[in-house]
């Protein structure tokens, strides 16, 4: 709440539609964060809507743990059927970090190894087996030792990840297909390709976390259909729920999903509480459909390109933005020190107060002089992650590229912008 009030973002919200937040005092915010790639369909999208309502008013059997769902049987079908390949079992969950869980007693169960290997700059969730396959500091420290037998290999680098894998200690890779929270990094085709022969070879699963790049996020289904890669495993969450009920899932294959479940004295070995509830079920069930029927996959490619081509060429020419890039429905601008001495002064001294400094000025100007709601990348705060729902109207896109092409004006033009940052700072510092 002080962090919020701060950056002057703590308002309270009366209704949310599509990509429109309405405040109590009636302002209009564009959600060009979608609660971190959650609402790929948009806020309360009424079909989602209408299905919740008519499974609590069926009276069915909501949660009772001592049935075979058939809404669980469905959706996991579907799930399997669109990710393709040998994915054929879904565990299904509550959360992204849940999932990645599963995926480290999944894959310690089949391969018979314990080590794990993911890649620096990833981001896989904050419990605390999640933990552990991340770099950064700041989200593990104070939380005493995580698991032990992890190594990081550099994201794209394809010869030192092939000498970690030759030692054949590895139970899984796992990897985002795109780096999201890293900075929008997006690997070549051939990387991906290459990590998973090299998995195939010496016995190491091959696991995505697609938690905010799937569901048409990027175009298809899952990113890794850009890059023409099966994996062992998949890690989904976050808009399968279409923001209204919590639902993670994991697809896999016969096989791994045989080696946990290999007798009936390990039927219920690995379960949890709420991960085949009617509701969470049809939640998935009617997300799918609204993005499907509205052809959202389709969209997020098309005004995806348009989105990142009319960035490209407002920002084109400042000094501060070192790059603009993306795919689908996804992007990010990212930031670079500037040369000249008197917007190097400022920035330096604000980067020394702390690295994210920078971003969440930007993040705060955007929200309160332009009503636009983003945030910066949790991995790699010189990126400022764009991912509006795939609804997203052109002229709504067009909304965005001005209030940003104006921010950047500003922030370039000296005292307005580096003034505001330092009372930011300020703040921050009287808060400690």
């Amino acid at each position: 709440m002080r962090l919020l009030d701060i950056l002057q973002m703590n308002v309270s919200y009366e209704r949310c539609v599509g990509c429109e937040l309405i405040t109590s005092d009636g302002r209009r915010i564009l959600d060009f964060n979608s609660g971190y790639c959650v609402h790929n369909a948009g806020h309360n999208h009424p079909g989602i809507k209408a299905a919740l309502r008519a499974e609590l008013d069926g009276d069915g059997p909501a949660m009772l743990q001592s049935n075979v769902s058939d809404l669980a049987g469905e959706l996991a079908a579907r799930l399997c059927e669109r990710a393709g390949g040998g994915l054929t079992k879904v565990f299904f969950g509550s959360s992204g970090s849940e999932g990645v869980e599963t995926v480290i007693k999944f894959a310690r169960a089949h391969t018979g190894r314990a080590a794990m290997l993911s890649a620096e700059g990833g981001f896989h969730g904050l419990t605390c087996g999640a933990l552990s396959l991340m770099s950064d500091r700041f989200w593990k420290d104070g939380f005493g030792p995580l698991l032990p037998d992890v190594e990081l290999v550099t994201f794209g680098d394809l010869d030192q990840l092939s000498a970690r894998l030759a030692s054949r200690r590895f139970a899984a890779l796992v990897i985002e297909p795109i780096q999201v929270e890293g900075g929008l990094r997006i690997p070549s085709r051939d990387y991906l390709q290459q990590a998973r022969e090299l998995c195939r070879r010496y016995g190491t699963l091959f696991v995505l976390d697609e938690v905010q790049t799937a569901f048409y996020r990027t175009g298809p289904f899952l990113a890794a259909h850009h890059f023409g890669v099966e994996p062992d495993m998949v890690v989904l969450a976050k808009a399968l729920s279409g923001g209204l009920i919590p639902v993670g899932a994991v697809l896999m294959s016969d096989a791994i999903c045989n080696s946990v479940y290999s007798s009936f004295r390990r039927a219920i070995v690995h379960t949890s509480t709420y991960s085949e509830n009617a509701l969470a079920m049809r939640a998935g069930l009617a997300s799918l459909d609204a993005l499907e029927s509205e052809r959202l996959g389709e969209r997020a490619a098309r005004l995806g390109d348009y989105f990142r081509s009319r960035l490209s060429e407002r920002l084109s020419g400042f000094e501060m933005i070192r790059d603009v890039r993306g795919v689908g429905m996804l992007a990010g601008i990212e930031f670079q020190a500037p040369k000249r001495l008197r917007l190097r002064v400022p920035f330096q001294a604000f980067a020394r107060i702390h690295p994210a400094m920078f971003g969440q000025v930007l993040v705060m100007r955007l929200f309160r002089d332009h009503g636009m709601l983003t945030q910066i990348c949790g991995n790699n705060f010189m990126v400022l992650k764009v991912a509006p729902p795939l609804i997203v109207s052109e002229a709504q896109l067009d909304e965005f590229v001005a209030a940003i092409g104006a921010i950047v004006e500003l922030l370039h033009g000296g005292g307005g912008f580096w003034s505001e940052a330092l009372g930011l700072a300020r703040r921050v510092i009287g808060s400690i």
